[in-house]
């Protein structure tokens, strides 16, 4: 399963290098230098390619390997092997950069868990009433939410915090939830 690390924003200066838009919780690893991070097109692929190889079009690598990463005024600015310039890194704009999820080492917090290993498990009340399964996680200001798919094609926002859901199964391939009146039907 692939996760999705970085989306790439805009060029900074003219250098080569990019914004990006962390969806990691660890940063300072993820975007080392010397790492080397799979990436899938955006949604806008560039209609040309940079300016030194005109009529041919840019097609964006398999691979991107970072050369430098920084933080400036709250964000991840990188440049990668290859992108020599402002056009070349515009070029890459929406790419999603991803690392596969068996190269990801499990949390040491018991209580932690990464996004991949909570989708698909079945989510049950206390009783064992089967509610359905985690489609996805959201990531709130206030707290992160299970989303739930429903049996009957809905979903539902379940606050991922120990008030309602009390465990986490993974072995077992489940999530217990106790969820207060009405919350399953908003």
């Amino acid at each position: 399963m692939q996760l999705v690390v970085g989306r790439i924003g805009k060029p900074h200066g003219v250098r080569g290098e990019v914004t990006v838009e962390v969806r990691t919780d660890e940063p300072e690893a993820r975007f080392a230098p010397g790492t080397v991070l799979r990436t899938e097109p955006g949604a806008m692929p560039p209609p040309t390619a940079p300016e030194d190889e005109p009529g041919v079009p840019f097609r964006v690598p398999a691979e991107l390997t970072i050369e430098e990463a920084r933080f400036h005024q709250g964000r991840v600015l990188i440049a990668f092997a290859g992108i020599p310039d402002r056009n070349t890194a515009e070029a890459l704009r929406g790419t999603l950069l991803v690392v596969d999820s068996a190269d990801v080492t499990p949390p040491d917090d018991p209580e932690e868990f990464h996004d991949h290993q909570l989708v698909g498990l079945a989510v049950v009340t206390p009783t064992g009433e089967r509610l359905g399964e985690v489609a996805r996680i959201d990531h709130a200001p206030s707290s992160d939410l299970l989303v739930l798919r429903r049996s009957e094609g809905r979903t539902a926002l379940i606050p991922f915090v120990r008030a309602i859901v009390p465990e986490v199964d993974l072995a077992g391939g489940r999530v217990i939830v106790d969820p207060p009146a009405g919350l399953l039907d908003l």
